[in-house]
């Protein structure tokens, strides 16, 4: 399982992939590109966790079959060991890539309405005092992060 920010969650994926009897599960919260996994079959959650396009995607699946590793998507219902599945996988690569853009488009819009409402993102200005005096802290061993 993977998801790029330490503020997502893992526990939808975890949940669907042992209903699905995955016996191993490697959990990582950063940017995907790792390929040091073991097994002989890697089952993600949905396909847009694999890859950010359908050509990455393609690439990836093609190392995947060099390696002698096969691919299942849960949220697809994608299994690349049969022939049938083996066809639908562009199809759903372009899908996936298709929501992806649409959630961008969406947030994009959703962050330019706010702004032109005065709003502004992020996260609030960190206290400069409440800082140095927890740095204090830690650097006097009194607490820990």
């Amino acid at each position: 399982m993977r998801v790029s920010t330490k503020d997502q969650s893992l526990e939808l994926p975890k949940d669907d992939l042992k209903k699905y009897g995955v016996e191993g599960i490697y959990a990582e919260k950063e940017p995907g590109g790792k390929w040091d996994r073991p097994g002989d079959t890697l089952v993600v959650y949905k396909l847009d966790r694999l890859a950010r396009s359908q050509k990455q995607l393609i690439e990836i699946a093609d190392r995947l079959r060099q390696e002698d590793v096969e691919l299942v998507s849960i949220s697809e219902q994608l299994d690349m060991r049969t022939e049938i599945d083996k066809a639908m996988f562009g199809m759903s690569g372009v899908v996936a890539e298709l929501e992806r853009n649409i959630f961008r488009e969406r947030t994009a819009a959703g962050l330019a309405t706010a702004r032109a409402r005065g709003r502004r993102g992020g996260r609030p200005k960190m206290n400069t005092e409440k800082n140095r005096y927890a740095l204090s802290l830690y650097d006097a061993r009194e607490m820990t992060i």
